[in-house]
């Protein structure tokens, strides 16, 4: 029993130190193809109104209050959310380059703080366009630590488990 203790503790220290040494910068990002023309998209992410058409998060917490303030779209439009799903936040439009992109400042606030910048970028070819959303900021040591968790609970799950999703 001793010993089993002491394995797992060592394995919860062995965590700790990793998560201790990555690196505390991020980015992520996602890529999808739409057919429509760069300036219809550009709209519906530059007003932040039109978000409740498309945001997910908008249907993942429908009861979330918002508050929209500064100009309908384009920089300076400011929107805020709280919600019992959703967390609250701040996000506002800092910089754009019509039809091409809209640089956000996106602050969480709750579960957790989080200051980050979210980029969407389109890409017209043709009669399709290329929209990337990348988000980049830092992590706090929880998130550093949540992080390294879930990829080795993944990778754990996967490797003693081979019907677990890849």
């Amino acid at each position: 029993m001793v010993a089993v203790i002491v394995v797992i503790l060592a394995l919860i220290a062995a965590l700790l130190v990793y998560a201790a040494t990555r690196t505390d910068n991020f980015r992520v990002y996602r890529t999808a193809s739409i057919k429509a023309p760069a300036g219809k998209i550009y709209q519906l992410i530059a007003d932040l109104h039109a978000w409740t058409a498309w945001s997910p998060y908008e249907k993942l917490d429908p009861n979330m209050r918002k508050t929209y303030e500064g100009p309908v779209s384009g920089k300076g439009a400011i929107y805020r959310w709280e919600g019992d799903k959703a967390g609250a936040g701040r996000m506002e439009i800092i910089d754009t380059a019509e039809p091409n992109r809209v640089t956000i400042q996106l602050d969480f606030s709750k579960p957790f703080v989080a200051h980050n910048i979210a980029e969407f970028t389109l890409e017209p070819t043709g009669t399709v366009t290329t929209v990337t959303w990348a988000m980049s900021g830092r992590h706090q040591f929880m998130m550093k630590l949540m992080v390294c968790s879930s990829a080795w609970t993944s990778w754990w799950a996967r490797t003693s488990n081979p019907a677990w999703p890849a």
